[in-house]
């Protein structure tokens, strides 16, 4: 019902900055919430930043907090992740997720099983 589209990821160099894009189509009137994840080599996915569709709070990982921040624009349906100062450590693919149900703490939005929808991942390498 919720179809996501990630783009933006790329090549860079330590402390370089991208910007991640993701557009949501389908039933977007109902999206709650979308998020952003992360997988690297031979790592679990790790949540790194969601934000609210009613209230625009923001949730972000430790590990990005200060440099990472996230933004939508509901009218285009789209959310952003503004990455600054990026590590090599940073190297991952990123992957957009959203979800229509209801979450009631703030904790939540870091657990992968909170989004029902997920987009097909954009790469992100950050050299040193």
């Amino acid at each position: 019902q919720v179809q996501l589209v990630e783009s933006g990821g790329g090549l860079v160099q330590a402390g370089d900055s991208l910007r991640l894009s993701c557009v949501a189509s389908g039933r977007t009137f109902s999206i709650n919430r979308m998020g952003w994840f992360r997988q690297a080599p031979g790592k679990e996915r790790e949540f790194v930043a969601a934000i609210s569709w009613s209230s625009e709070r923001t949730y972000y990982a430790d590990s990005v907090k200060g440099r990472f921040t996230i933004s939508r624009d509901n009218t285009k349906s789209t959310v952003f992740l503004q990455m600054n100062s990026l590590k090599p450590e940073d190297t991952a693919v990123y992957y957009c997720a959203a979800d229509t149900s209801r979450l009631f703490f703030g904790s939540e939005y870091s657990r992968g099983n909170a989004y029902a929808y997920w987009g097909q991942g954009t790469q992100v390498t950050v050299s040193s």
